[in-house]
This record gives structure tokens, sequence and C-alpha cells, in this order.
């Protein structure tokens, strides 16, 4: 039997189905999508648990780093999945997952709180919750300058509302689509709520990450149940500095499609964006942050406290 990556594995499910009419395309990729990111959440020794733009690519980027200098591995190769664990078995498998859209809900409603018992409730599992705000903002430079087309044609089909990339404005986006705003806070209340409830669910801000990195990827990797020492730790959090990420971005260094570089002459499409704490008061005006804070702040759940404490970082 052929021992295929992961990465081969979801190429052999979206190359053949791209010819088949849209209907049919979707239900299929959904179908076998979900079969593979159950597979994978089920080898894998940790899950993360986060919406895209929360921080989970740069936590994998520290997480690999420190098996690129344990094992000396290349550094333009990440951990996704299985990448390092096919080669060096004492590598853990990851498997990080947004829980929710399209074929990634069926992860998600296995760690559903009040989901029946089953094998990943029994995982060590994090969850990376950010300011829905932040979210929000660089979701939108997400969506419409960095996502796949096919991960964007499954969400499309998700929601009520389609959004076309090409024509939605940000405010548009973060404050009125399916995807924005609500449906962020929304999505952190449950996800904080549903790893609260995990017998070894570990909640981490990424706010935290950012103004104590280092003693919080020591505090993850060690839920992880995975033994670096704070040095070690140290290494791979100023080698996943925003400065030496962008610049190993820009200059191409990665090669899998996370940090890939999509587009050099626009920094708008670079993973490594901007990263910043309440970057978002950059992008709109006064009386529309305002809004948005106001919207968080009533809304959110009291134990993640966004927008009810000064901007950190």
């Amino acid at each position: 039997m052929l021992n295929l990556s992961d990465g081969v594995k979801k190429a052999l499910i979206l190359i053949p189905t791209q010819p088949l009419p849209a209907t049919w395309r979707v239900a299929l990729r959904r179908k076998y999508l979900a079969e593979l990111e159950l597979a994978k959440a089920h080898r894998a020794s940790f899950l993360i648990i986060g919406h895209p733009k929360s921080g989970n690519t740069w936590l994998k980027v520290m997480i690999s780093r420190l098996y690129q200098l344990r094992y000396d591995l290349p550094e333009s190769k990440l951990i996704n999945t299985d990448e390092f664990a096919r080669k060096i078995p004492d590598i853990p498998r990851l498997a990080a997952t947004n829980g929710c859209y399209s074929y990634e809900s069926e992860v998600g409603k296995l760690l559903a709180e009040g989901a029946p018992d089953n094998p990943l409730r029994h995982k060590p599992v994090l969850f990376l919750a950010r300011n829905p705000i932040d979210i929000a903002v660089s979701w939108y430079h997400q969506f419409t300058k960095r996502q796949s087309r096919a991960k964007q044609e499954l969400i499309n089909h998700s929601i009520d509302h389609p959004i076309d990339r090409r024509t939605v404005q940000m405010w548009e986006f973060v404050r009125h689509s399916d995807i924005g705003l609500p449906f962020l806070i929304d999505y952190q209340n449950t996800w904080a709520r549903n790893v609260s409830a995990i017998e070894s669910g570990l909640v981490v801000k990424y706010e935290e990450l950012r103004a104590e990195p280092v003693a919080t990827l020591l505090r993850i990797v060690r839920h992880m149940g995975a033994d670096f020492s704070e040095e070690e730790v140290r290494q791979a959090v100023e080698w996943g500095s925003f400065d030496n990420l962008q610049k190993l971005e820009t200059s191409g260094t990665f090669s899998q499609g996370g940090m890939k570089l999509v587009n050099a002459g626009d920094p708008s499409t670079y993973k490594v964006r901007r990263g910043k704490v309440g970057g978002y008061r950059d992008d709109f005006e006064p009386e529309q942050v305002a809004e948005l804070e106001a919207l968080v702040r009533d809304n959110i759940a009291a134990e993640l406290g966004y927008c009810r404490e000064p901007l950190e970082g």
C-alpha cells in the first residue's frame, strides 16, 4: 500500500475534481476532504484550533523551528501535519484546523462542548484566541488575496451570502459579511467554551504569545508533551520574529502554501503582513473603530475580555 503524505492525498482530491460542475465538485471535495481532515486529527499527537489569521501559522513555524534545530532539518520545510513525522517518527504529527468552515467542521463537531466521548477529546488540544477585530481585518486580506480558489469556493458554498473577493470592500467584509465580526465573536466564544470543557484543553491568546513569546511557547510545547528547554524555545522565538519571517517569506525561502510567497510586489498579500495587536485601528475611522469595539465588548466572553482593557503588544 502506498504511503502517501497528507499533502499528496489532498492534491489527489482537488485535482481530479477540478473539471466537474461546481455543485458536484464542492460536494465531492467536502466529503473526501472531511475524511482526510478527520484522519489527520486522529493520527495527530496534538490539535491546534484557531480561526485563520489567529497566529496558527506563526505558532507552527516556531514549533517547526524547534524540530529543525534538534534534528538538523531544512528551514524551508514546516510542520503542517506529517511532513517531519514521515521522515523522523519521533517527531509528533500536528493537526491544525479552524473547526468550522466546510469540511473542517467535522473535526469541530467531535470537539464541541457536549459531544459524545471520542478519541479526539482525549488528546491535548489548544485553542489560539485573538481579538476578533484584528482577525477580521487580516481575514479580509487573506480571503481576497491569498486564499486558494478551492477553499474559497468551499467556504462560499457553506454561507448564505457568498463573497466576491474581486469587489468586496474591507468594511463590508468585516462588518456585514457572513464571516465577518459578528460571526468571529461567536466563533471565539464557542471555541473558548469548547476547549475549556476538554480534559487536556488549553486556551491561549495570540496577544499573550506576542507579549511573552518565550514563556507562552514553553507553556504550549509542554502542553503538547514535548521536552524542550527554555533556551531551545528562545531560539525558536527569535527565528520566528516578525522581521525574520517577513525576510524569509519575501526571499522565497518557504516552499509550502501556508508561508509561500504569493506576490512580492504587494505587501498586503504577505502571510507575515503586520501581526500588530490592535492594528485594526489603523484601518478604520474613529467612529468605525468605536462601533467595532462596542460590538466586541458587548458580546465577547468574559474570560476572553477583548476590548475591555488597554491594548498590549
